[in-house]
């Protein structure tokens, strides 16, 4: 089992081309996991002790807003990493992630890889850049989402 889930993390874009045993080093710290439609894969709030590594199905990253609700920032799909607060103390969800559909995911222990990180400065490193670019990405979309949203101002 464990060699199927270092082949499935090694192949994940998130870790894919990394360089060394990558599969085999993260897979230790992981698991496949499976959830329903509707089904809440992080809460805001809760501790941020995973990180998932979509393979299946569509998440919506939400965020409560009072006089309006669940509100929907983004929304991701396989091939993409949900959760990112495991890295950040004090390791707390900003937002909820919410399967708008069945998912197929790693969940990787976030403790078990920050210390897997740490202990390989080079993955770590790596791990961290690849991460970064991801929060980037989304950042921007959310930056454009909200001037659709609330236009840009008169002059």
């Amino acid at each position: 089992m464990t060699e199927q889930i270092a082949e499935l993390v090694s192949h994940h874009p998130l870790l894919a081309g990394l360089p060394g045993d990558v599969g085999d080093l993260v897979a230790g710290c992981a698991r496949n996991v499976a959830f329903h439609a509707g089904d809440l894969l992080m809460s805001e709030g809760e501790a941020a002790d995973t990180l998932f590594l979509l393979r299946r199905g569509n998440v919506a990253i939400e965020i409560q807003s009072a006089g309006r609700g669940v509100v929907v920032v983004g929304t991701v799909g396989p091939g993409n990493p949900v959760g990112f607060s495991w890295l950040f103390p004090p390791y707390r969800c900003c937002f909820d992630v919410r399967a708008t559909e069945p998912v197929g995911a790693i969940a990787v222990d976030a403790a078990c890889l920050r210390q897997k990180a740490e202990a390989d400065p080079a993955f770590g490193y790596q791990l961290i850049k690849r991460v970064s670019a991801v929060i980037l990405d989304r950042l921007q979309a959310t930056r454009l989402r909200v001037l659709d949203l609330y236009g840009t101002p008169n002059p």
